[in-house]
């Protein structure tokens, strides 16, 4: 547990729901509920810049999703359905009470699952700059194919568990223009590799690390969060077992909880597709076909909660903030 959020009140817990465990990390009672998804091949500790100012006045909840951290691996259970349900449960029977879910990524698809399959557990929901309609197939593998290709990237470093070199993941071109990638120049990547092999010879069993505090965190944080990752999370994108029935489009048109859809940056180019999340029209279908959605374009990066963390709590303190009804919020029965 970070000091600052030892410090906060926070704790860690586990919730067991069909013999799958969930880690949490659970704030101080301080009002109405807030529960936070991170994305694919993230972990809760992505939210430790904003979870102590949340923790002023909500009551705070974040978690790891099966297939990441400290819970519970699935292999060959991977889908929407099955990760939206661990979240689902774990409103009602931890939670207790309907929840603001916010989810980041693929983590705030499930929040969108939630508020379609379970609404009466669902007060409001935050989108993160989520995938909404470019992770659809065949869109996702065919028109915007730099994401997914990057996922079956994630596959073929991370697959073998015996023989993995976490460093490898940063093996990726970047597109940053029509005809222009940019890569980790492959020295710096051996050179990753070496900390994290000298780390984890030195401290077998726990997930791996740099063991630097000179390089900047999010290195770190990514390799530590890939070492506590089932790879076949990322398989069922890329074999399309994870899509199920699930419609992005008839989710949000059953959608009656207010939405805070929060808008990073992306690019689209002809060679790669969409680089991001969700492009304006993505984002302007959401509004049309969830007409109570309050819309915030942020300048940063996929992973706002981390990147502008300010930003991301005056969002969603601001949204809390037009909805009277999320001023109190009584237990579910």
């Amino acid at each position: 547990m970070p000091p600052e959020l030892a410090r906060a009140g926070f704790r860690q817990e586990f919730a067991e729901f069909d013999g799958v465990l969930i880690n949490c990390v659970r704030g101080p009672e301080a009002g109405v509920p807030v529960l936070l998804i991170p994305g694919q091949m993230s972990l809760w500790s992505s939210y430790r810049q904003v979870m102590p100012k949340l923790a002023r006045r909500f009551t705070v909840y974040a978690i790891d999703l099966r297939g990441h951290g400290n819970s519970s691996w699935t292999p060959g259970d991977y889908s929407w359905d099955s990760a939206g349900t661990d979240v689902a449960r774990f409103v009602r029977q931890v939670v207790g009470r309907p929840a603001i879910v916010s989810g980041n990524s693929s983590g705030g698809i499930l929040a969108l699952w939630c508020a379609s399959h379970v609404p009466e557990q669902v007060a409001a929901i935050v989108l993160e700059d989520p995938p909404i309609f470019s992770a659809e197939m065949p869109r996702f593998r065919d028109r915007d194919r730099w994401v997914y290709n990057s996922l079956a990237h994630y596959v073929q470093v991370l697959g073998d568990l015996d023989h993995q070199r976490l460093a490898d993941i940063y093996r990726q071109e970047i597109p940053v223009a029509e005809s222009k990638t940019i890569r980790m120049p492959d020295r710096f990547i051996d050179f990753l590799d070496r900390l994290v092999t000298r780390y984890q010879r030195q401290h077998p069993g726990r997930p791996a690390s740099l063991g630097v505090r000179w390089l900047p965190r999010s290195l770190n944080e990514l390799i530590r969060a890939a070492s506590m990752f089932d790879p076949d999370f990322a398989r069922a994108f890329v074999d399309g077992r994870f899509y199920g029935s699930l419609s992005h489009e008839a989710a949000l048109r059953t959608t009656t909880a207010p939405v805070l859809l929060l808008h990073a940056n992306w690019n689209r180019y002809d060679r790669y597709g969409l680089v991001g999340a969700m492009d304006d029209d993505d984002a302007g279908r959401v509004r049309e076909l969830a007409p109570q959605t309050v819309y915030r374009r942020i300048d940063a990066k996929h992973v706002i909660h981390d990147d502008k963390p300010r930003e991301f709590i005056a969002a969603v303190t601001d949204f809390v903030d037009t909805l009277p009804s999320l001023k109190q919020s009584h237990p579910m029965r």
